[in-house]
């Protein structure tokens, strides 16, 4: 049987280590992209949401929450 101490099972070991720490860091940097681009996504659905909202009252469309609420649901569970 291979002795725990040779060469070859200390760089396979190393090896191993070195591959789970860049999987470990590409799945960090991963996650930091997909959270700033869905933080970017919820402040550009809530400048679309706030512009929507502008122009009901420009062209003097009444939207209360309730309203807004029961479209979200409707939309949510794909019925217009």
């Amino acid at each position: 049987m291979a002795d725990k101490d040779s060469p070859s099972a200390r760089e396979l070991s190393q090896f191993a280590e070195n591959l789970l720490q860049q999987l470990h860091e590409n799945f960090e940097d991963l996650t930091d992209k997909l959270s700033l681009q869905m933080d970017e996504m919820g402040e550009r659905i809530n400048d679309l949401e706030k512009h929507v909202a502008e122009l009901m009252a420009e062209a003097g469309i009444e939207n209360t929450s309730e309203d807004s609420e029961r479209r979200r649901a409707q939309l949510a569970y794909g019925r217009n």
